[in-house]
């Protein structure tokens, strides 16, 4: 039987070349000393072994970036996993690539592998090639598949490197757990997570008590305003300052809505007075708003200097109608832009239907179901003109998997459902924005559907944390369901 070339590795947790004899004993060849000469024992054991799965690197491409000083061992069998989903158009595929690009550079410029190749933060990353260590294994799980052999790497790790820590990363679930019942230390990859708490995420108001508003009473100045009152207050230093064109409520009887405007030196805040929007007068395309947070909302859509909306909110909380209103109105009655785009994440709830026939707009008319129902109800007795509306280019359908190399000029574009997008995704789509043009995007956290997406990491939440606080951006969080008293209900209870 042929010798053949495995991985052992020394006290110092560096991996290399070994050779397996017949006989199955497992001799290192010289053993490296480079490392332990710059690198005492103490200074070994804190730095973590981490074991990556093949979800990480598909679902962060820089993912071999965010583990600082620590080392990485990735095993054969991620490569050839990576390397069965490379080919495509889809994100998956994108980030296949870029990570394997990655790989491929990091190799080609180290001069020995077997010391393993230098990563960003300081650590050094290996290629883990020893099919020897499925033996490992309990006999009860199978050798053959991706997982468990992932697994097998990890406990073999942790067999040679008893005083290190060594961590299974993935995005997987069921692996973690069932690493776990083998007595494995596991991780979620987190160093995608946007925030770390999900509570600190922007809801785009605040309300005062009144002990508060009448401290900032004492040195206010009030100035002149086209719609009402407009305060300048000095923030207090024990509260963070609001984000611009956030919304302030303030303390009384009479609910009063004010809107940041701007932050000026010395924690000066300008408040102003909102439109009412809950006024028929005022109804946007017969739409009114029916609670405080969607007149913040519609406050938010009409103002042509912001650039860039989010809406979240619960099902039924009016997103979708309230986008379109304003955006027939600014379209079809200002002029303010020449149409009005419509995206979304195809990623279907429970099974799929299928490839589905004809043209573009034709395999993308089930998923928009909300645009046509929203639009039938603003038409009204012209409901029968939906499909002419469309067919006159003022609303087109597009799907987000032609967005790249777009651009969009004096568009009105609405993301519905975000809350399915990558923040890669995300930011493709908003990058596509030309002068002149409005993003609308939409989408409710307790609804994601795209498989390793959570709260935290989706390009939802990435887009409301990154432009909160932007002069051009506004965000609001719709509490309250008003599609119907049964939905209101079923949101709670179900």
């Amino acid at each position: 039987m042929p010798s053949r070339m495995a991985l052992s590795s020394s006290f110092g947790g560096i991996f290399f070349m070994c050779k397996v004899i017949p006989s199955g004993i497992v001799t290192s060849s010289s053993y490296p000393t480079r490392r332990r000469e710059i690198m005492s024992d103490n200074e070994m054991a804190e730095r973590k072994i981490y074991i990556l799965d093949t979800n990480v690197l598909i679902h962060d491409p820089n993912a071999l970036k965010r583990f600082d000083e620590h080392d990485v061992v990735l095993p054969i069998v991620v490569l050839e996993e990576m390397d069965n989903v490379k080919k495509g158009l889809d994100e998956l595929a994108r980030n296949v690539r870029d990570a394997s690009r990655q790989l491929d550079e990091l190799s080609e410029s180290c001069d020995d592998l077997e010391q393993g190749c230098p990563l960003p933060g300081g650590g050094r990353l290996f290629f883990e090639m020893n099919h020897q260590s499925l033996a490992i294994l309990p006999e009860s799980l199978a050798r053959s598949g991706g997982d468990n052999r992932i697994i097998a790497v990890a406990m073999s790790v942790q067999k040679q490197h008893p005083g290190r820590q060594v961590i299974l990363v993935s995005k997987d679930i069921n692996l973690r757990i069932k690493a776990r019942a083998l007595g494995l230390r596991t991780e979620d990859y987190r160093s995608d997570r946007v925030v770390s708490d999900l509570s600190v995420l922007p809801s785009g108001k605040l309300r005062l008590d009144a002990d508060v508003w009448a401290a900032m009473g004492a040195d206010m100045q009030v100035l002149e305003h086209a719609h009402g009152n407009h305060f300048v207050v000095t923030w207090p230093e024990a509260m963070a300052l609001p984000f611009i064109h956030s919304f302030v409520v303030l303390p009384g009887e009479r609910e009063i809505v004010m809107r940041c405007t701007a932050l000026d030196e010395g924690r000066r805040v300008h408040l102003q007075d909102v439109i009412s929007y809950r006024q028929e007068r005022n109804a946007i395309w017969g739409i009114q708003a029916k609670n405080p947070e969607q007149n913040m909302a519609m406050n938010l859509l009409m103002d042509a200097d912001l650039d860039l909306v989010a809406m979240m909110g619960l099902a039924g909380s009016g997103k979708t109608l309230l986008a379109l209103a304003c955006g027939l109105h600014q379209t079809l009655d200002m002029g303010l832009y020449d149409k009005i785009l419509v995206t979304r994440a195809t990623v279907p709830m429970g099974h799929d239907i299928g490839f589905l026939p004809g043209t573009e707009r034709e395999k993308l008319e089930p998923w928009m179901g909300a645009i046509t129902d929203n639009l039938a109800l603003l038409l009204g007795d012209e409901a029968a003109n939906i499909a002419d509306i469309l067919g006159q280019h003022r609303i087109e359908i597009a799907a987000l998997s032609f967005a790249r190399g777009r651009t969009f000029t004096k568009t009105w574009l609405i993301v519905d459902e975000a809350q399915n997008l990558t923040p890669h995704e995300m930011k493709t789509i908003i990058t596509r924005m030309g002068e002149d043009s409005k993003i609308i995007i939409l989408g409710n956290n307790a609804q994601i559907d795209t498989p390793y997406l959570t709260a935290y990491t989706n390009g939802l939440t990435r887009a409301v944390t990154a432009f909160a606080g932007w002069e051009h951006a506004g965000h609001i969080a719709l509490k309250a369901g008003e599609r119907s008293r049964l939905a209101s209900k079923a949101v709670e209870v179900l």
